[in-house]
């Protein structure tokens, strides 16, 4: 199959394509890099024409109220493009528990980009997936204060990049979901909990302190970024930190 991976240089979309072309299928990587913007749609046309299938990995620049903006105009000219170009089947990498934290701009900006997926005229697949174990450092820096960093208990199931991107691949060769698959690791923790054995096995001498109202993810209510009945990825947050 052919298959253009639109932010196909990122860490999903990478590994995205590794693991296409290692299957046997034509993966095309597009991005800044290679002269594709989704925002003004220069070279979009282009990348996705005679396309069996787009897989769209791209993401806002700003987790604030401008990534709803991002992902209207983004998806708009995707969606356009690939009718243009005869597409069969669109895929979006998106977040499990994503429709029940509308408190956060960035959610309900993922949300409207799922739901002009959805109710274009292209077959579509979505994949949603934990909080990926790539971006706890990112996570920690946020309430970073000097000697300790501060976190909510908020349950996670951190993922692996690879196993996502594998998820992806898999997703994009095969029949149009029309609906959502649900990818996470194999583990729950509090986000506390694992910012303590992140800052232990790094040899880092801060102190986690937990804050239920600390950081992007306090506003989170229950157990929503965690899924049960998910399809569990195989990687272990021990083993990925290894």
């Amino acid at each position: 199959m052919k298959v253009a991976v639109i932010g196909g240089t990122g860490l999903i979309g990478s590994q995205v394509v590794g693991n296409l072309r290692a299957a046997g299928h034509e993966a095309v990587p597009h991005s800044h890099s290679t002269g594709v913007d989704v925002i003004s749609g220069q070279g979009l046309d282009a990348a996705v024409a005679g396309a069996d299938v787009v897989v769209n990995t791209t993401n806002s620049p700003t987790f604030d109220a401008d990534s709803l903006a991002f992902f209207q105009t983004s998806m708009d000219n995707l969606r356009a493009a690939a009718v243009k170009g005869g597409v069969g089947h669109i895929v979006i990498l998106s977040i499990v528990g994503v429709d029940q934290v509308p408190e956060l701009d960035y959610y309900r900006a993922k949300v409207l980009q799922e739901n002009i997926l959805a109710a274009g005229p292209v077959p579509y697949s979505i994949v949603r997936a934990t909080q990926f174990m790539e971006f706890m450092d990112d996570v920690l820096s946020w309430t970073s204060d000097g000697d300790t960093v501060r976190l909510p208990p908020t349950p996670i199931q951190p993922i692996a990049a690879r196993d996502v991107a594998q998820a992806v691949a898999e997703v994009a060769v095969g029949a149009p979901l029309g609906g959502i698959l649900d990818i996470a690791g194999p583990e729950v923790f509090t986000l506390d909990e694992l910012g303590r054995t992140i800052l232990s096995r790094k040899g880092d001498p801060r102190a986690v302190v937990t804050d239920p109202a600390a950081g992007m993810f306090a506003v989170v209510q229950g157990d929503v970024l965690t899924d049960p009945h998910a399809r569990l990825a195989p990687t272990r947050y021990e083993e990925w930190l290894a």
